[in-house]
């Protein structure tokens, strides 16, 4: 929390010049937080009525905004629209902070006044204690069933394991849904009938009252359509509209009276197509 308020502070008081939203590497545990960032900046600017007095720069490793390539082009469009320039492909060697330089392995050269990082996301300490993880401090599991590909007595949800998929809680809610009756089944030396499919949706506040919805799984890409009742709604996925803002903001109170407590959300763990439009954006 320290580097955060101490980003506040430095935004409350910041007179202007090039902002850098740099991603060091992958994985994070969420690929659209960064994205989230550089749009609520471009609203924060505008607000305060200095976005002429700020380049926003967006230094990624990836070879677009986003990993899959629909979401891609629609958050690259979105980058252009707030004239935030996207820095694809950009392996950082090192950061010469004397001269306010982002250096990549390929010697280009990226300067910066104010510089918001995010680091390679690793597992919890307590993980690499234990022997249990990998490289990253994250427990190797089957990526259906959620149990260990090592130890048959341990399964892991949420940021301890190494799913294909973002540590977002949405993930670990449609895990944990799974999860109950394979746990259950397992210990009862039955074989697992549940498969989580990856399943995962967000919502990405994108500033001025706004917000987007996506809504994708290990096999299928965030698509453009509506959630959660199909060709109704109200909220639109891979599009920026108040309801999204709306439903956000309704989400929020969700969290801590339904999810928290442990009351039953009325979404199917499993990922639905229903609604949605496989032709893209």
């Amino acid at each position: 929390t320290v580097p955060v308020t101490a980003l506040a502070k430095k935004l409350a008081t910041w007179e202007g010049g090039r902002l850098a939203i740099s991603i060091v590497d992958m994985p994070i545990k969420c690929p659209v937080a960064p994205l989230e960032f550089a749009f609520l900046a471009d609203s924060f600017f505008t607000e305060k009525h200095m976005r002429d007095r700020v380049e926003i720069v967006y230094v990624t490793p990836l070879p677009g905004a986003f990993t899959k390539p629909i979401a891609a082009k629609r958050f690259g469009g979105m980058l252009d629209d707030r004239k935030i320039t996207l820095e694809p492909d950009f392996m950082i060697e090192r950061v010469d902070a004397d001269r306010r330089t982002l250096v990549s392995y390929d010697e280009r050269e990226i300067e910066y006044d104010l510089l918001v990082t995010v680091p390679l996301n690793m597992g919890a300490d307590f993980v690499a204690r234990s022997g249990l993880g990998n490289e990253l401090n994250l427990v190797p599991v089957d990526k259906h069933t959620l149990l260990s590909k090592k130890h048959s007595t341990i399964f892991a949800l949420g940021d301890a394991n190494d799913i294909p998929t973002s540590k977002a809680g949405s993930v670990a809610h449609f895990e944990i849904d799974v999860f109950i009756d394979n746990f259950l089944e397992h210990i009862a030396d039955k074989p697992m009938t549940g498969s989580f499919d990856g399943h995962a949706n967000c919502f990405i506040e994108t500033g001025h009252g706004k917000a987007m919805l996506i809504d994708f799984n290990y096999e299928t890409e965030p698509l453009p359509g509506k959630y959660p009742v199909p060709g109704v709604g109200p909220m639109s996925l891979l599009k920026e509209t108040k309801v999204n803002h709306m439903g956000k903001l309704a989400f929020r109170w969700a969290y801590w009276n339904v999810l928290l407590p442990g009351r039953p959300m009325p979404l199917a763990a499993d990922m639905s197509m229903a609604g949605k439009e496989k032709a893209g954006v």
